[in-house]
């Protein structure tokens, strides 16, 4: 026996193996965690856009290993000050607790995935920090959390009047709108659906939640899609238009609802961003923000800066959670 294989089995080397990850291991240890938590948590980390892109150049975009540098503290392991200090500097931008507190959750978690523990570094201090931030920010009259307005009936049928459903991008926004609101729907919930996930039902249709924020385990959850007394506000019909508007550009299959190009063609699924933009846009172009058309944007911001829009992807599932309450 040489040297070498006695290696293999020295307890040294056996420890060192007991310790490995393969990469197999790694890639669904990553992906255990829910693809938007991802991007936010990059972005918190080291500023980057997605997993998947290069930190920014710029020291001060790069997140909080970025202010590390900056301010010349050790971003991992970081110590409990550092990230209290962090937290601070986040409390002096006022932005929202939740944001930070998301913000903490982030720094945590690439700790514990970086081999420190799952509840290293100690926040306390930094938790400290936040409490005080949100009792001066209620002083001012702010709120903690900035909640999007819900579109219940009277604002959901505003906004499907101002869509043409004879165009493929009115097709479209109009079985998004329905959607959202009959699922209660979150935005990643929506744009994960595919033809597959839809059967027809003798009442309608029954929708196939494959996963969803609060499933992580993937048990999946099945709703059914009734048929309804408006041609307006009918989910059923409004899907049977849109199937028939993609099947009519040989778009069969795939993700339930695509991506449109200035070019009327269909393409890949939509994004998170895209639902979010829909909803507040068409809720501008329907009067609900109080804009008039000269100051109407894409996004759904008023250019003049006079009218607020309160409305966002979240609207749609507060919507269904308010007329179901009604």
């Amino acid at each position: 026996m040489t040297s070498g294989q006695l290696d293999l089995v020295t307890p040294a080397a056996l420890g060192v193996r007991d310790k490995a990850v393969s990469a197999g291991l790694h890639d669904r240890l990553v992906r255990s965690i829910p693809p938007n938590t991802r991007r936010a948590y990059a972005r918190w980390w080291d500023g980057r856009p997605n997993p998947d892109a290069p930190p920014p150049v710029d020291p001060a975009e790069r997140g909080f290993t970025g202010w590390c540098q900056v301010h010349a503290r050790q971003s991992l392991p970081a110590e409990p000050e550092t990230l209290a200090e962090w937290v601070n500097h986040l409390c002096d931008r006022d932005l929202a607790p939740a944001t930070i507190e998301q913000a903490i959750a982030a720094i945590r978690t690439m700790h514990r995935y970086a081999g420190h523990g799952r509840h290293f570094p100690d926040a306390d201090k930094a938790l400290a920090a936040l409490r005080t931030h949100k009792r001066d920010r209620a002083e001012r009259g702010k709120s903690g959390q900035r909640q999007a307005l819900p579109v219940v009936v009277e604002s959901l049928r505003k906004m499907v009047d101002t869509i043409d459903p004879a165009t493929l991008i009115g097709a479209r926004d109009h079985a998004l709108l329905l959607l959202g609101v009959v699922m209660f729907g979150r935005r990643s919930e929506i744009v994960a659906l595919t033809w597959d996930d839809l059967t027809d039902a003798p009442e309608g249709l029954l929708l196939r939640i494959r996963m969803s924020k609060t499933d992580q385990d993937a048990k999946g959850e099945t709703v059914p899609v009734l048929q309804g007394a408006f041609p307006g506000t009918d989910p059923v019909r409004v899907l049977a238009r849109w199937r028939e508007a993609c099947e009519s550009r040989a778009a069969v299959g795939g993700p339930l609802l695509r991506s449109v190009d200035r070019h009327v063609r269909l393409g890949g699924a939509l994004t998170t961003n895209t639902i979010n933009r829909v909803v507040r846009s068409r809720a501008q172009v329907a009067g609900l923000t109080g804009c008039s058309s000269a100051c109407w944007t894409p996004n759904g911001d008023c250019s003049a800066k006079k009218h607020a829009n309160g409305y966002s992807a979240h609207s749609l599932r507060a919507g269904a959670a308010t007329i179901a309450y009604m």
